[in-house]
């Protein structure tokens, strides 16, 4: 007699049944997005570091001199050569600071350059070349909304701290400790908390596209808002601070009123103060501020586009100067009087 097919099937369920349990308990069962959370995390965490920020300071009553804790936050292995790289804010003001790798050794670094307008700063460590692995760089122009993305830094002093997300906006623009505006920034979700800071934000392939450096946040807390500066301004300024050791952009060798004061005075643009003679503005005859023979100011020129794009504030000058080099011309349309003018300038190296 032959067996109903449900009993010719039931044991084969059963066995898959099983079959499932028994990978699942052996940790086999991982969906794609774990397993490339668990690769990338393994690439890259040899790369990052722990920053830690240290002030010397005198006792008053004692005169002794301490070493006193400032500061901690993240960075990572910028080449083989042992270049770090990490936000200025997290070695503010420091005295000493000390990297310590993945692997517990610890080194104090040199101070190679800053840039405080972006938030970078650029160290340099004396460790041998087989005990650094370099991150893998990746292309920030390429990204889009949506895309996932992974940071691994030291929040709250937890090293080798793995968090996950996605880029949440593009060209977002931020407020530098100099106070100047940077452009161009990645916003994400992936948890950054204090100590993330100057830590690498990741594509799926484990490269590097952004330096965390901000959150938005009432607590201090991760609140699902940060902020890293993309890599590919990270790749121009690495280089300028490793030959200068600060930021270079080119000059128009003006000196510049205060927005502050231009505003208050009704004057919209930028407003020029002085003019050196023989800088890029003076040779294209632009003029400063003057006084009368009562020894009243009289308003000279005030910049209101460069090479077409408004300038309404210091910022936007500096923005746009930034993306030229020294040797190039530029187009600047003035306000002169009661008229409009335009003239062309040769920028020149900044000294």
């Amino acid at each position: 007699m032959t067996k109903p097919l449900n009993w010719v099937l039931f044991p084969l369920f059963l066995l898959c049944l099983s079959s499932t349990a028994f990978s699942f308990n052996e940790g086999e069962a991982l969906t794609l997005g774990e397993q490339n959370n668990i690769e990338v995390f393994e690439k890259v965490h040899r790369s990052v570091v722990y920053v830690t920020n240290s002030q010397v300071r005198q006792d008053v009553f004692t005169l002794n001199v301490q070493e006193i804790p400032a500061g901690a936050g993240t960075g990572f292995i910028w080449d083989d050569s042992g270049l770090i790289v990490t936000n200025f804010h997290v070695i503010q003001n420091a005295d000493k600071v000390r990297i310590t790798l993945d692997n517990r050794a610890s080194y104090f670094a040199k101070l190679v350059g800053v840039a405080p307008d972006k938030d970078l700063a650029l160290l340099k460590i004396d460790a041998p070349k087989e005990k650094l692995v370099p991150i893998e760089r990746g292309d920030s122009d390429d990204l889009q909304v949506g895309r996932k993305v992974l940071a691994i830094g030291n929040p709250f002093g937890l090293d080798a701290t793995l968090t996950v997300g996605v880029v949440s906006a593009l060209g977002r623009e931020i407020q530098s400790v100099s106070n100047r505006k940077i452009g161009g920034v990645i916003q994400t979700d992936a948890a950054i908390n204090p100590g993330n800071s100057g830590g690498p934000l990741l594509d799926s392939q484990g490269r590097l596209i952004g330096v965390n450096t901000q959150i938005v946040s009432p607590s201090g807390a991760n609140s699902g808002i940060g902020f890293a500066i993309p890599v590919n301004i990270v790749k121009k300024i690495v280089p300028q601070l490793l030959e200068h050791g600060r930021l270079i952009r080119p000059t128009l060798g003006v000196s510049l009123l205060p927005d502050t004061l231009a505003r208050r005075s009704g004057i919209k643009g930028v407003v020029l103060v002085e003019v050196a003679p023989n800088g890029p503005a003076g040779r294209a005859k632009l003029q400063g501020l003057k006084r009368d023979q009562r020894g009243e100011l009289i308003l000279g020129d005030v910049i209101l586009r460069f090479d077409g794009e408004p300038v309404d504030t210091q910022d936007d000058l500096l923005t746009q100067l930034e993306r030229h080099k020294a040797g190039d011309k530029v187009k600047l349309t003035l306000a002169r009087g009661n008229r409009q003018i335009e003239v062309e300038a040769t920028l020149a190296e900044a000294q």
